[in-house]
């Protein structure tokens, strides 16, 4: 699976399938504070992510009114 990340702009390659969970502790990343998008797809924490697939983690940004 090819996993692109932000901050800095990165591309892993992982060869195996894993959870999206276990992909986040392998990156060194809160679960809480990114979105991952697999094949355009929002994914959880409990889903598999196999070889083959495009990944997309995004930083959740929040804001509000001024």
């Amino acid at each position: 699976m090819i996993v692109t990340t932000p901050n800095p702009l990165a591309e892993h390659r992982f060869e195996q399938s894993m959870l999206v969970a276990t992909l986040m502790e392998r990156l060194d990343l809160n679960l809480e504070g990114h979105l991952v998008i697999c094949n355009g797809t929002l994914v959880t924490r409990r889903d598999l992510l196999r070889v083959g697939d495009k990944v997309e983690i995004r930083r959740v940004i929040s804001g509000g009114a001024q």
